[in-house]
């Protein structure tokens, strides 16, 4: 009677270890994968919904073998440009003509979205309102004043939360709110809010970009990812 073959035992290197391949893969490897994904994500390399399924297979990965296509076709680790905050920002090129003023009375405007701002924007309220959304603009100019004026109306301007912001309005039976003022990341654009409000008023606020907040998310799920990781570890 023939006698069972012995299992095959795995490739192994000449000292006798696993390919490196087969090794298993540490936190901190997972760590690496992951920050490179978020980086191409920022760059506009992956979308981010592509992003999101690979986190997933980088935290579900258990082995080298898994996490080594993750970034197959992107820049090697380390190599794509980053952008310092010391080093001053690229000039942009306008996609749009600038918009700059805005109006409403007895109505509204907004601009939002990819807007293009100019150095100087105006814009008035009269019985009506305004919004100047700043998050996703094309800046023609570091710096951006805007003059506001609200007459029994309101303004409310939303600046993006890594700008440097100054608010030096002026209230009269309203209110013209500056706490919004505050110092931004070096290099980032300045922006600076006067003008006036008579019985109305005009506010300033800081908010994270489209991209930010879905960066935030998505963070936050690696984050429950990893700990789901451990756990099963």
């Amino acid at each position: 009677m023939s006698q069972l073959s012995e299992p095959t035992p795995p490739v192994q290197s000449a000292t006798g270890d696993l390919q490196p391949a087969e090794l298993r893969a540490s936190n901190a490897d997972r760590e690496r994968v992951a920050n490179a994904l978020h980086e191409a994500a920022a760059e506009g390399r992956i979308s981010l919904d592509e992003l999101d399924v690979r986190l997933n297979q980088v935290y579900a990965a258990k082995t080298y073998a898994e996490l080594q296509p993750l970034t197959r076709d992107l820049p090697a680790l380390g190599t794509a440009h980053q952008w310092t905050p010391e080093a001053s920002p690229p000039p942009v090129v306008p996609v749009l003509p600038p918009s700059s003023q805005g109006v409403a009375i007895m109505s509204s405007f907004k601009r939002a979205g990819q807007w293009t701002v100019p150095e100087k924007f105006e814009c008035f309220a009269f019985w009506g309102g305004g919004v100047v959304d700043l998050r996703e603009a094309v800046f023609t100019s570091s710096t951006v004043t805007i003059r506001a004026a609200a007459i029994m109306g309101g303004i409310e301007i939303i600046a993006p939360e890594f700008a440097t912001v100054h608010v030096t309005g002026l209230g009269i039976m309203g209110g013209f709110d500056d706490s919004a003022t505050a110092q931004g990341a070096p290099g980032a654009p300045v922006i600076i809010v006067t003008g006036f409000a008579f019985w109305g008023g005009v506010s300033v606020k800081r908010r994270a970009t489209k991209a930010e907040v879905e960066r935030r998310r998505l963070e936050r799920k690696r984050l429950k990812a990893e700990r789901r990781t451990h756990d099963d570890d």
